[in-house]
């Protein structure tokens, strides 16, 4: 898996302020040291923002860093600043949707529960247009096909020689919910068969009959980098979505996708009910 510029950029932060505590400096006293405000370095520390790496370079000699180290961390200021492919969209798409195309991009594994719709990375065309006319009522159709086509972008994520983990539990009503009409339903239950078969994606349905559960609020994805303090919480809302994370956020959220993994259907049984439910549509 590569190391994509906001990962580059968490990482780079979470890493400055344990040298920082290792040494027992507080922000200001850091900050005073190389010549930069305690604001500043809040900054550098809180994942946020551009940094210039000779900065980063002088605060790992006053925290005493080692060479391999320093070395390590003024890489990762340097690469903080590429680009991905979306950020020539940037204008023309929800702030909500640029920071999770910048995200999705770095993770090792996505952890998905899906209560309404079939999750966005596994959409066919047709379902993924049919959700966008439904979600933007008063959205240009040259909108919606441009938001599809960013989705189906989306998608080449999966396609990649080392793809993330995808882990899935969707409730049974995203199943049997006729989104587009029965043949576009049809299709989309297809589609998510096949892609169940891939070795990087675990598939559960979380049946009816399973009754009350961790997760009655609503969708959410959490999106896991490298090491846990990378991951990021993504939550639905009408207009776009919430991230979070602060360590009792991801650890909620964590521990609710556990207990919907555990109350869902194991792989073979969720793959048959989803065929089952396919079936009964035609």
């Amino acid at each position: 898996m590569s190391v994509g510029p906001t990962t580059r950029r968490r990482q780079l932060g979470a890493d400055l302020r344990r040298l920082r505590e290792l040494t027992g400096l507080t922000l200001e006293e850091a900050g005073a040291r190389v010549g930069i405000s305690k604001a500043t370095l809040s900054r550098y520390e809180t994942k946020e923002g551009s940094v210039k790496w000779p900065t980063v370079d002088a605060l790992c000699r006053q925290y005493g860093a080692s060479g391999e180290e320093r070395s390590a961390l003024v890489e990762l200021a340097k690469g903080a600043r590429i680009q991905g492919w979306w950020r020539s969209l940037a204008d023309s798409i929800p702030d909500s949707m640029n920071l999770m195309l910048t995200l999705e991009d770095e993770v090792v594994r996505e952890d998905h529960y899906a209560c309404m719709y079939i999750p966005g990375l596994l959409q066919t065309r047709a379902y993924a247009e049919a959700v966008h006319r439904a979600s933007e009522v008063q959205c240009p159709e040259h909108e919606v096909q441009q938001m599809v086509d960013i989705r189906m972008k989306r998608q080449e994520l999966l396609d990649r020689e080392k793809p993330p983990h995808m882990w899935c539990v969707i409730d049974e009503a995203a199943i049997r919910r006729l989104v587009g009409g029965r043949e576009v339903m049809q299709q989309q239950l297809k589609h998510l068969l096949t892609m169940s078969e891939r070795p990087h994606i675990s598939l559960q349905v979380l049946p009816f009959a399973r009754g009350a559960h961790a997760a009655a609020v609503g969708s959410f994805a959490v999106l896991r980098g490298q090491t846990p303090e990378l991951d990021v919480v993504y939550v639905d809302l009408i207009g776009g979505g919430l991230f979070m994370e602060k360590p009792q956020e991801l650890k909620r959220y964590r521990l609710a996708f556990e207990y919907l993994s555990a109350q869902a259907l194991d792989f073979d049984s969720s793959t048959a009910l989803v065929h089952r439910i396919n079936q009964e549509m035609t």
